[in-house]
């Protein structure tokens, strides 16, 4: 009787240390991959010299430290970059190798020849496309599309290993709010295939700005994108539309492209509460980076 006691307690614990063991690995297989607004910085900017030499330094930082902070590996990524911006409807990119597209000008000839060769993922592409369609949101596909500076720079810094499938969707040229939000939401349910949806934009963008004078415009926007950030879902996505009457937003954004990837992984964070992941001064303002989930 002693002898199955002392059994029966040794396989308890055998049994108890297994669950806990185990219970990380499964806990974290249950929870969905977060959206996230990225900054893309000016340019190729982390593969060149600066002046000051310093300028980009935090942002890619935090670039580099970024895949850490995900539960696990992406099964792929779908980037939507403020470069893509010209479609009059939706597009998705569906190429099976999609090119480099060095849309910068100016910079060192060296940065022109940089390299990505992450796959596409036209399984994947052809499932983002029939998502937006069943909201009746017009949606098309483009297999020559390739990847723009917003998509390669940030991802080259993020997973320089280049082996995780991307499928990028276009912004819609008019640019409208609330149906970048609601693409977003559309696209939610990947995050739970392991797919990490990505805004890469700059929360600044105004190309006359980038001095002291705008500063406070600066901070006041970005006070207002941290306000909406961590509120519900419905407060957030109404502050979000309403951005360009928001302290600072027009000094900010001139021209909203490189805002709209925000609103859309936005509406992908779905209830999932925001949070303000990355800040700092850069190049005289504010800029930063926000997550969902």
């Amino acid at each position: 009787m002693v002898r199955l006691t002392v059994f029966n307690i040794i396989l308890s614990a055998v049994i108890f240390y297994s669950d806990y063991s185990t219970e990380p690995s499964t806990m974290n297989h249950t929870k969905p991959m977060p959206t996230i607004y990225i900054p893309h910085g000016g340019g190729p900017c982390f593969f060149m010299e600066w002046d000051p030499p310093d300028n980009w330094n935090s942002m890619k930082h935090y670039l580099e430290q970024l895949e850490k902070t995900l539960p696990r590996k992406p099964s792929s990524i779908l980037l939507i970059s403020a470069h893509w911006n010209d479609a009059p409807v939706f597009t998705v990119g569906s190429g099976e190798r999609p090119q480099l597209i060095y849309d910068y000008y100016g910079f060192p000839d060296h940065t022109y020849k940089l390299k990505y060769d992450a796959p596409g993922n036209p399984s994947l592409a052809k499932q983002v496309k029939e998502l937006i369609a069943k909201t009746g949101i017009p949606v098309k596909e483009d297999p020559s599309r390739g990847y723009d500076h917003g998509v390669f720079i940030p991802l080259k810094v993020i997973f320089p290993v280049a082996d995780i499938p991307i499928v990028t969707l276009s912004l819609r040229s008019d640019l409208d709010p609330t149906a970048h939000i609601a693409v977003g939401k559309a696209l939610e349910s990947l995050r739970s295939q392991d797919v990490l949806i990505v805004g890469s934009g700059m929360s600044f963008h105004n190309m006359r700005g980038y001095n002291p004078r705008f500063y406070e415009a600066s901070k006041q926007f970005d006070d207002y994108l941290n306000t909406a950030a961590e509120s519900d879902e419905d407060t957030r996505n109404g502050m979000l539309t309403a951005w360009s009457n928001a302290p600072g937003g027009r000094q900010s954004h001139p021209y909203e492209d490189h805002l709209m990837p925000l609103l859309v992984v936005a509406g992908a964070g779905g209830k999932d509460i925001g949070k303000r992941v990355y800040s700092d001064k850069v190049s005289d303002v504010i800029i930063s980076g926000y997550q969902f989930g």
